[in-house]
């Protein structure tokens, strides 16, 4: 089992937007680091870490699974959407996403500053000083960490 971490801007979707829906297409990668984890990484069955970013304490506030194999993300060619890329191809697309259903939400929100301030997770990519990454991986030793975090 591999572990990810994707996050969201809390003002664009949330875990609780995520329990609504059920599922969801994680759409709008626009990196290529990223775009490359997706396409060449991520497995159904693969755990995500659910990050609020942005808003006053940005933090982990639950689980998905991801529940698709990766696929061409239709929004890079909607001309309305703000992630269309024109430069991008129906033959060749160069975005990609996977679906992810909700797992659960966390009893307690897991701030950075807590994440930060515990030692074994020092080398953790998402917590890294000037990642800006929107979906990284996430060991299994650094997940158990965080399960066990208050």
């Amino acid at each position: 089992m591999i572990y990810w971490l994707f996050k969201t801007d809390a003002e664009d979707y949330t875990i609780d937007d995520l329990k609504r829906d059920k599922k969801t297409a994680w759409t709008g990668v626009r990196n290529y680091q990223a775009r490359n984890f997706i396409r060449d990484k991520m497995k159904k069955g693969d755990t995500v870490i659910f990050y609020h970013s942005g808003g006053t304490t940005p933090g982990i506030a639950g689980l998905a699974k991801i529940v698709s194999a990766p696929y061409p993300d239709p929004t890079q060619f909607d001309k309305k959407s703000k992630y269309f890329d024109p430069k991008s191809k129906k033959e060749n697309p160069t975005w990609i996403l996977v679906d992810i259903k909700y797992v659960k939400k966390f009893r307690n929100f897991v701030s950075i500053d807590l994440m930060r301030n515990e030692p074994t997770l020092k080398d953790m990519w998402a917590l890294r000083i000037g990642n800006r990454l929107s979906v990284t991986p996430v060991t299994e030793k650094e997940f158990k960490v965080i399960e066990r975090l208050p």
